[in-house]
């Protein structure tokens, strides 16, 4: 990446804790704003908004609230255009939905399935549907993934004013469920899939919750972490193994072969990234402290190498491609944030 030019390239943030849990805002007033969740191997957590003062070039935390355990994952609603309220969702123990202010942010809402028992089993990761921002999906190390819808009402005072129920709760796998994420098939509204530790993406469609479609098996039957859908062409996803060095490349139209398997990382790798403007690139980041960006455009010829890599001064466990400034992504490693210009 070029670190010549008008304006800096890269600009970094240091938190107080290991940063685990990233995401961009992708509100049209709030640019350069992420939220960050601290990786404490303890109860206590935190959560930390932070903004880049474009005059100044600094990263500055507007705010920081405490947090139940890690967050597994945090995300902004998809508003591109600023109409809902300024929610914020995080999953761990429970999803969670904030309303942040200039101010403060409050809890909303704590979603929770289980009402007949004080156990809750721990929530591995969720998606917010982009077409209707009241549907979320979460998954679950109890085999289930649940679509719960969301109400967002009127202010009325202190009345908290986003509910959320359970549209529907199925056994996505045959072990714990790692990942889930909507697809923009058919409408964008339906379809998800969800990857666990049977080794297997699946995918759904929630007019038909009777069958489900397996996509992909690992081979070893390794456990597969994340999985990542193409922002452009939603026949294509990304998904990868557990301590695994490469990310595979599928297209649903031709189940169970991968299209491509990106393999220049030397370490595990821990995150994916499509480019939100572009179907043919996308970012890996892994414990090589590298983050490389790929071309898949010449697919199903082998993809030998990346076309861009950027080194951190660390393991990088999370990529973030900003949705709405795609030129930017983010990355974080140890206790940093850094934000590339690519």
């Amino acid at each position: 990446m070029s670190l010549h030019g008008k304006r800096k390239e890269i600009y970094k943030y240091e938190a107080p804790w290991t940063v685990y849990a990233m995401n961009w805002s992708v509100r049209p007033d709030k640019r350069f704003r992420l939220a960050l969740g601290s990786f404490v191997e303890e109860y206590n957590n935190k959560v930390q908004l932070v903004g880049l003062e474009e005059e100044s070039s600094e990263f500055i935390c507007r705010n920081t609230f405490d947090h139940p355990y890690p967050t597994t994952k945090l995300m902004w609603i998809p508003d591109t255009k600023g109409v809902y309220p300024d929610l914020l969702a995080t999953s761990g123990d429970y999803l969670r939905i904030w309303r942040v202010s200039d101010t403060e942010t409050r809890l909303e809402c704590l979603l929770n399935n289980n009402k007949n028992s004080d156990f809750c089993a721990p929530l591995t990761s969720f998606d917010w549907n982009e077409v209707d921002p009241n549907l979320l999906g979460t998954s679950s190390i109890d085999t289930t993934c649940t679509i719960w819808g969301l109400e967002t009402g009127q202010v009325l005072g202190r009345v908290n004013l986003v509910s959320g129920h359970v549209k529907t709760q199925l056994i996505a796998h045959d072990k714990e469920v790692y990942d889930i994420a909507f697809s923009r098939a058919g409408g964008g509204r339906d379809m998800f899939a969800s990857v666990g530790a049977d080794g297997s993406v699946r995918m759904f469609d929630l007019r038909h919750l009777e069958h489900s479609t397996i996509i992909y098996e690992d081979p070893q039957h390794h456990p597969l972490l994340r999985l990542c859908w193409n922002k452009q062409d939603p026949n294509y996803l990304a998904t990868m193994a557990m301590d695994g060095m490469e990310v595979v490349i599928l297209d649903v139209r031709v189940p169970c072969t991968p299209v491509a398997r990106l393999n220049n990382h030397r370490a595990c790798v821990n995150g994916i990234a499509w480019a939100p403007h572009s179907s043919c690139h996308i970012c890996t980041a892994a414990d090589d402290h590298q983050a490389l960006i790929w071309d898949i455009q010449q697919m199903p010829r082998a993809i030998e190498d990346p076309i861009l890599a950027y080194t951190a001064e660390g393991e990088i466990n999370n990529v973030q491609w900003a949705s709405t400034q795609p030129d930017w992504i983010s990355i974080c490693y140890n206790n940093c944030l850094e934000i590339l210009r690519v």
